[in-house]
């Protein structure tokens, strides 16, 4: 009876090892094995058993990760204080490097994301930081792509999204840009004044060489002005002097 219970406590205590050992990983995740303390592979998703304590497991997710990138004040080239707030995202790539290399991959990259910004934006003038927002982005990737490489990482993108301009720097830029629509609009009478202008100098040398076409544009114009209920209407001079043409030439006939 001792025996067998003996047997029975060894076989109790054995499953119970055996289930403490049983490891599950999901998909996303890959776990990197030490040991007695030394690196011994890394394991892909799925049933896992590990031997503890002589082994030990850290899990590490694959999937993308979006890091805010906090508000930070950047004097541009042109002398500008601003405002500049970004995300990035990034993923691992190499599980042993992320644990063996680097003691917190967050924080590493957090760090060196805002000097990255800090020190890229400061490259350039406002101007093109609102113009070229892509290309700096790219720049941003490439420098902190740099240096994550190391580590196991991965950029995958850095975007700049919000920027903040001072109060006066606002107004500035809205009166430019108030006075450039302005000008625009100028531009665009004028030349719409010039196309006028050139069509009806050559419709002037239209009816110039045709004397008839001024007196059918006079009663095309007449005919207009009828179909609008007016109660008076308005003879040009000319027009008048050609009625009265006509009937002088009557009364010359009728003598």
């Amino acid at each position: 009876m001792i025996s067998t219970q003996i047997l029975l406590g060894i076989g109790i205590v054995v499953v119970l090892y055996a289930m403490s050992c049983i490891r599950i990983l999901q998909q996303y995740q890959r776990g990197v094995i030490f040991t007695l303390g030394k690196f011994t592979g890394v394991r892909d998703a799925g049933f896992q058993l590990l031997f503890t304590p002589f082994q030990t497991m850290t899990r590490i997710s694959l999937r993308t990760v979006t890091m805010q990138i906090p508000s930070q004040k950047i004097i541009t080239k042109d002398n500008v204080s601003i405002d500049i707030a970004a995300v990035a995202y990034y993923k691992i790539s190499d599980p042993e490097k992320s644990v063996i290399a680097i003691e917190d991959v967050y924080g590493a990259i957090n760090q060196i994301s805002q000097t990255t910004v800090r020190n890229v934006i400061g490259r350039f003038s406002l101007d093109q930081l609102l113009a070229e927002t892509g290309k700096i982005n790219e720049q941003i990737k490439t420098v902190i792509d740099v240096h994550t490489e190391a580590w196991g990482v991965s950029v995958t993108a850095v975007e700049i999204k919000d920027i903040t301009l001072p109060d006066n720097m606002q107004r500035a830029m809205a009166k430019e840009a108030e006075a450039e629509r302005e000008r625009r609009a100028k531009i665009v009478a004028a030349e719409g004044e010039f196309q006028a202008a050139s069509k009806l100098a050559d419709a002037a040398d239209v009816i110039s060489k045709h004397p008839v076409a001024l007196q059918l544009r006079t009663l095309q114009t007449m005919a207009e002005i009828a179909t609008e209920k007016n109660s008076t209407i308005i003879f040009p001079a000319q027009f008048m002097s050609t009625v009265q043409d006509a009937f002088a030439t009557i009364a010359k006939d009728q003598k």
